[in-house]
């Protein structure tokens, strides 16, 4: 089994408030209010955000102003109320310190203090007509999303059934191979030769390919291929959630191979247990199909049908009532009598 802790973890240190706003201008509805260019050595540097309310009325020492500040309508209301002297003083205040962006939310219409101190001290501001809570919820998993921790893994990755199967083996065991095999019966291809994996939250492993590989596979002995100009649009797609990672290895018949399925085994990938399955490859065997039936199964899991227990079950029942009955040839049929169908 192959040890995925070695693996060499990547996580961003920072975005640029540009990079943020030009993702999240379409997205959330943002509009810059700060008629100067942004400044490209604003940085986002934390994944959270932050409501000022406490550094507004004047309470500092835990302000976290590297974060993105929002400011919703307790906020704005707040200030509103100030007198034009003391609402300087507060947003001078608040300014002084190095705060990557500010963002007001519900359409709030800005002060003339605030938009004049933003733009003085060339910190980017914008507008969303985005309620404060729904917005906070989009912002924060965009920013999670950006960082996040994430990895480069070799190997191919399938949409298999709506499962995620990601294809890990020795280089040239046939993962590109078995890939293009399950296109052409219809599945789609999400990442070939390298998948980004990304830890999504707690519990969750996205798997993309590069901006440089995506559509493309390598079949060895024929080159570069474009899945997406041979088989269409159906047979790709950006992004999948990790599900089942398929070990490919030669056979060994030395070595002892899972047989009835009742010990699942899992993986630790960036922190999350992925479901493992190992399958020995010689000639003759068909992979295709098994890798079709490792994601039909993983589904009947999911849903709470186990196969390999309803037999372990049944098996136990079996030898329970043959105890009891003390039948001793131990086989019988699975039906008592043949009707005449013997075509």
């Amino acid at each position: 089994m192959r040890n995925f802790s070695d693996i060499k973890e990547i996580k961003k240190e920072s975005i640029t408030v540009e990079f943020f706003y030009e993702e999240c201008r379409d997205r959330f509805k943002l509009s810059k209010l700060s008629p100067s260019p942004i400044n490209p050595e604003k940085l986002i540097v934390d994944k959270d955000i932050h409501r000022p309310g406490l550094a507004l009325a004047g309470y500092v020492d835990l302000f976290t102003y590297n974060r993105v500040q929002v400011f919703g309508n307790t906020e704005m209301k707040y200030l509103n109320q100030l007198p034009h002297e003391k609402r300087v003083e507060t947003l001078t205040r608040f300014f002084s310190f190095n705060v990557p962006c500010v963002i007001i939310t519900n359409d709030n219409s800005p002060q003339e203090e605030l938009a004049y101190l933003a733009e003085k001290t060339s910190t980017p501001l914008f507008i969303t007509p985005y309620p404060t809570t729904r917005f906070a919820y989009f912002i924060t998993d965009f920013l999670d999303d950006q960082f996040a921790i994430q990895a480069a893994i070799h190997g191919s990755f399938i949409d298999v059934y709506g499962v995620g199967l990601l294809f890990a083996g020795k280089s040239g065991i046939g993962k590109s191979e078995i890939a293009l095999d399950l296109v052409e019966r219809g599945h789609r291809l999400v990442a070939d030769d390298i998948v980004m994996v990304l830890k999504k939250g707690e519990s969750v492993l996205m798997g993309a390919g590069t901006s440089l590989t995506k559509n493309f596979m390598e079949i060895r002995g024929l080159g570069i291929i474009d899945v997406r100009s041979i088989f269409g649009i159906r047979a790709i797609r950006y992004q999948k959630r990790v599900e089942v990672i398929v070990e490919l290895e030669d056979w060994d018949k030395n070595k002892a191979y899972e047989r009835t399925g009742l010990d699942s085994r899992n993986i630790s990938l960036l922190g999350i247990d992925i479901e493992h399955v190992t399958l020995p490859i010689f000639p003759g065997k068909n992979i295709t199909v098994i890798a079709e039936v490792i994601a039909l199964n993983y589904l009947c899991k999911h849903y709470g049908y186990n196969a390999a227990m309803k037999f372990q079950q049944n098996l136990d029942a079996k030898i329970k009532s043959n105890i009891a009955q003390k039948k001793t040839n131990g086989l019988d049929r699975s039906i008592e009598y043949f009707e005449h169908d013997f075509e």
